[in-house]
């Protein structure tokens, strides 16, 4: 079986049923540096990229920066960037499988080896966007020089590809770029745009340059959602293979479900992120605070609500707890009835139950192994940040405790093999607050304990 590459592409086209890229696609000007080799990357922004780039809104390849030390780069210049997108999943009620072969990479580059390939970029006038995905502790503060060395830290090394570019420009405001972070942290953009100037100080680069960061550039926080597990199961791979007779090593699998919000209302970020035309999942706002607090409250909550039920009840997938009726039924009255009118009235009751049937519809994907004994992890700050203010916000609209969330409440204190409910309930260590002090909680959650029992 070949390597899928650019030689090979012309083979795929007798295979039906494959969105492949067009010859003019692989030409495009190199658009977008991408910090980090992710699936979600691939799975989310690249793949918008690509589609954009298919449907002639687009004319933009994406050169990642490759940082880790795990996994060469030489199956990217073996594919010459291309790869398999699986879209398998559940959508308004459809059963989604979709091939689609990815066209947006156009190189990977490797940071320790490849550093003063990295920044000719810098010089590059079609470079428009900056991209990032490297955990959660890749926007760290990590002291240190910038000048003369490959820097170890992703801010330090986004710090020294601007000043390069400062470097070739000067004071030009029309040469900034905008700079979006996909890390999962809340204000991302501006936490990471707060590190680059204290760096860029603690490095005396200069007063102009440091006035050329912070005007030129556009630093916007933003949230991506969407499940890319990554590597299919061996079998899963060799099917896919099979189907398109051809061998891919940077496979990957993707739900139908996709979300980037962007917090930005400025033209050149939009002119950047033009590729955004392609797609609903990609949404431009001066306020992305709605976006967070639906996946927070109605995905995040409702899986922390039933997690400790579902275990308990002996299911160990989300998706094979969907299939019970009484399961389902649960986390559907939870997340549509109960946790939905918490939100009002910032969120509107329709975008609640847009948002919720998409939740639903995620949670019954036959394609992915959720397993509930991950979403226990961190189980009580989870509970703490995503679900006491909704029980407490229910309380104070409707006058009674939600029952659903008494019962999820119930099931994580037998999960956690608490005996003295009123002792957990009193724990201000553990909520910062004693929750006896919510009218009828207490009651609720021993009468949820008797039924569960």
């Amino acid at each position: 079986m070949i390597q899928l590459s650019r030689k090979s592409l012309p083979d795929l086209k007798q295979h039906a049923g494959i969105e492949l890229p067009t010859t003019a696609q692989l030409e495009f000007p190199e658009r977008v540096l991408q910090f980090g080799t992710g699936v979600l990357l691939r799975g989310l922004p690249d793949y918008f990229i690509d589609k954009a780039n298919r449907m002639g809104l687009y004319d933009g390849r994406v050169v990642i920066v490759k940082s880790t030390e795990s996994g060469g780069v030489d199956v990217f210049a073996r594919q010459d960037g291309l790869y398999t997108v699986c879209v398998k999943g559940i959508e308004e009620g459809r059963v989604i499988d979709e091939l689609i072969i990815n066209a947006a990479v156009s190189r990977v580059l490797a940071a320790k080896q490849e550093w003063a390939a990295i920044l000719e970029l810098a010089a590059s006038r079609d470079l428009e966007l900056i991209l990032s995905n490297t955990t959660e502790v890749g926007i760290v503060y990590q002291s240190g020089s910038i000048i003369d060395c490959v820097p170890d830290s992703f801010p330090a090394k986004l710090l020294a590809f601007l000043y390069h570019r400062y470097l070739q420009f000067g004071n030009d405001l029309a040469t900034g770029l905008v700079i979006v972070p996909t890390e999962l942290i809340q204000d991302n953009g501006s936490t990471l745009k707060n590190m680059l100037i204290h760096l860029a100080e603690e490095n005396q680069l200069g007063a102009d340059f440091c006035n050329w960061l912070q005007e030129a550039n556009h630093f916007c926080n933003s949230l991506v959602d969407r499940i890319v597990p990554g590597k299919l199961s061996s079998s899963d791979k060799e099917a896919v293979e099979q189907r398109i007779n051809m061998k891919d090593d940077l496979m990957i699998m993707a739900e139908p479900f996709r979300l980037w919000a962007i917090e930005s209302d400025h033209p050149k970020v939009k002119q950047a992120l033009r590729f955004s035309q392609s797609d609903p999942g990609i949404i431009i706002s001066k306020d992305i605070s709605k976006f967070r607090e639906l996946k927070l409250r109605m995905l995040n909550g409702t899986h922390t609500f039933s997690c400790g039920l579902a275990i308990l009840k002996g299911f160990k997938t989300v998706k094979e707890a969907m299939q019970d009726p009484e399961m389902s039924n649960y986390i559907e009255k939870l997340m549509m009835e109960e946790i939905a009118l918490s939100l009002l009235p910032s969120i509107t009751a329709d975008e609640a139950k847009e948002f919720g049937n998409k939740v639903l519809d995620r949670f019954r994907n036959p394609f992915i192994e959720h397993q509930w004994q991950s979403i226990t992890l961190n189980y009580i700050s989870k509970m703490k940040l995503r679900n006491i203010p909704l029980i407490k916000r229910y309380r104070e609209r409707f006058n009674q405790i939600a029952p659903c969330m008494a019962l999820g409440f119930a099931a994580y204190i037998l999960f956690m093999e608490r005996k003295d409910v009123g002792a957990v309930l009193a724990d201000t260590e553990l909520w910062g607050e004693d929750l006896r002090q919510i009218n009828d909680f207490e009651a609720s959650v021993l009468e949820s304990i008797k039924k569960l029992s």
